[in-house]
C-alpha cells in the first residue's frame, strides 16, 4: 500500500508541473481526444497503480508514477481545455514540425524507465522466471 502511494504522490507531482506549464505558456497547437482515449488513458493509470509496485524495483516504481503522471497531466488537460489538450512546445523541421507539451514526455520517459526496469529485473531473476505460478 505505501509503494501504490508513493506512486500516486509523484504521479501529482509531474502532472502539477504539466499543468501548470500549460497554464503558463499559450499554445497554438491542440489535439482532440474522445471519451474512448480519456478511458483508456484512465485504465493505463490504474493499472500502473496497481500492478507496477509489485514489482520489487524502485526504478520501476518511478518510472511507472512519472508515465502515469503524465498520463493524468493529459487526461486532466482533456477536461480543462475544450479545444483539446494544448501542445505549447513545438519543434520545427525543415519541412515538418511536431507539437507535443510536458506530459507527452514524461509518458514517453517513464515508460522506457518503466521498461528497462522491468527488463533488467527480469534478467536479474532470470531462475524465476521459469517458475510455476
Amino acid at each position: 500500500m505505501r509503494r501504490r502511494l508513493e506512486l500516486v504522490a509523484i504521479a501529482f507531482v509531474f502532472a502539477a508541473i504539466d499543468l501548470s506549464y500549460k497554464l503558463a505558456t499559450p499554445a497554438d497547437y491542440h489535439h482532440a481526444r474522445s471519451r474512448f482515449a480519456a478511458l483508456v488513458i484512465a485504465i493505463v493509470i490504474l493499472g500502473l497503480v496497481v500492478f507496477v509496485p509489485r514489482v520489487p524495483s524502485r526504478v520501476a516504481l518511478l518510472g511507472a508514477a512519472v508515465a502515469a503522471g503524465g498520463a493524468l497531466g493529459n487526461l486532466s488537460s482533456l477536461f480543462i481545455w475544450q479545444q483539446g489538450v494544448p501542445d505549447p512546445l513545438v519543434v520545427q523541421g525543415t519541412t515538418h514540425g511536431v507539437a507535443f507539451n510536458l506530459a507527452d514526455v514524461f509518458a514517453f520517459s517513464g515508460d522506457v524507465l518503466l521498461l528497462s526496469a522491468v527488463v533488467l529485473q527480469g534478467l536479474r531473476q532470470r531462475t524465476r522466471l521459469r517458475e510455476t505460478i
